[in-house]
């Protein structure tokens, strides 16, 4: 059984993070990804991160189930390669910067001409209007822009980035829940495709919760916290007696009772001034220190043996290291065995998320650069003699 996007085809101009992301998220749930390349080089994630045999780890996983069509979109050619591909695409997403489709002759006026029914998805910094339109825009920048930097790290120190791509992951998925979106709207009938405008300051934005408010009507104005959750308590990072961290979330109230007294602290759980998490978080630091007072005191694995048995959320800081060796992770099928070109095998993340009925699917690693390109362009109607001729006068690879 094919996945939930069967039948769906997708154009991608884009390349490192975003636009990728979500075209690749769309690929393994059975959508047709037809990746457009540059020439010579492709995408520059080809190279990024740490490399086997000249070719990225990441790639291999960012580009899985795409056709890889190489195309020199400088060319009048390559662009109507673009135009007669859209003209039967469900989606094009492109993460170019705001004007540059335009530029090429790949304006949403062109492309919703060709196919009323297209989706044309649109990842930048900012958003395709607005004054900081034209400013060249990374995830880093909308990760600063959006929020989440000044409220990440220790309280005293500068702030912090998460060690990941976050901006542009989070990009990703507000574009491909856009693009369904306005798929879904065109296939029930009602209506046509339309511009999905995502900004990867607005993704990280979206993510902040309830500070807007708080700062508008308070003049509250979140700020740096560790491993704290401001207002709420407890939950912070704790450490224990061998060496590492644990997570503790008892911020319910019966979760809290149940907290204080594995630890000992009765006195804490019965206390008519704690009942409440208003009143838990007017004194978190006391709290904290009770608790931290007793992790301290016993290993990682007794700590975790203790709060589970009292059903108490609580988890280790995983590396990577107990990620792959975790026995949960590979029952769910988040650690999968796959197999590289040159059949070197490896471990990769599964799919997110796990559907009972149609669930995604690994088909093929990412592909070699133009690996697909004469397979897309015979779709095209193009016969053997004209493909030889657009690869000899460089508008295909």
């Amino acid at each position: 059984m094919g996945g939930p996007l069967q039948g769906i085809r997708v154009i991608e101009i884009g390349q490192l993070i975003a636009a990728p992301f979500a075209a690749r998220l769309m690929a393994e749930f059975g959508a047709e990804v037809i990746k457009i390349e540059a020439p010579v080089d492709g995408d520059p994630i080809r190279k990024w991160r740490k490399l086997h045999k000249g070719t990225s780890l990441w790639w291999y996983l960012q580009s899985r189930n795409k056709k890889s069509i190489s195309v020199n979109l400088k060319s009048p050619e390559g662009v109507d390669i673009v135009k007669r591909l859209a003209e039967n695409a469900d989606v094009l997403i492109e993460n170019l910067k705001p004007g540059a489709l335009e530029k090429l002759g790949l304006g949403w006026d062109v492309l919703h001409a060709l196919n009323p029914k297209l989706t044309l998805v649109r990842i930048s910094g900012y958003g395709q209007t607005g004054p900081y339109k034209d400013r060249p825009g990374f995830g880093a920048i909308g990760e600063a822009m959006g929020g989440i930097r000044y409220t990440t790290g220790e309280a005293e120190g500068v702030p912090a980035r998460v060690g990941v791509s976050l901006g542009d992951s989070l990009a990703s998925l507000h574009a491909v829940m856009g693009a369904l979106m306005s798929v879904l709207r065109v296939k029930t009938g009602q209506g046509e495709g339309q511009v999905v405008d995502v900004s990867l300051v607005e993704s990280v934005f979206n993510l902040m919760e309830s500070l807007v408010p708080e700062y508008d009507l308070l003049g509250y104005v979140r700020e740096r916290s560790g491993g704290a959750l401001p207002g709420i308590a407890p939950s912070n990072t704790y450490p224990t007696r061998d060496g590492a961290y644990v997570v503790i979330a008892g911020n319910s109230n019966p979760i809290y009772k149940r907290l204080m007294n594995v630890i000992g602290r009765a006195d804490l759980a019965d206390d008519p001034q704690f009942a409440q998490n208003d009143g838990r978080a007017a004194q978190s630091a006391l709290i904290d220190a009770a608790i931290a007072g007793w992790t301290s005191a016993h290993s990682i694995e007794a700590v975790l043996a203790a709060l589970e048995a009292a059903d108490v959320p609580a988890g280790r800081i995983y590396s990577v290291k107990d990620i792959v060796e975790d026995p949960h992770y590979q029952a769910r099928g988040m650690i999968v065995d796959s197999t590289l070109p040159d059949g070197v095998k490896v471990k990769m993340p599964g799919i997110v998320p796990l559907l009972s009925d149609t669930p995604g699917a690994v088909q093929w690693q990412g592909p070699e650069l133009g690996q697909h390109t004469a397979e897309v362009l015979a779709g095209l109607g193009l016969n053997e003699a004209e493909i030889a001729r657009l690869r000899n006068g460089g508008v295909v690879q």
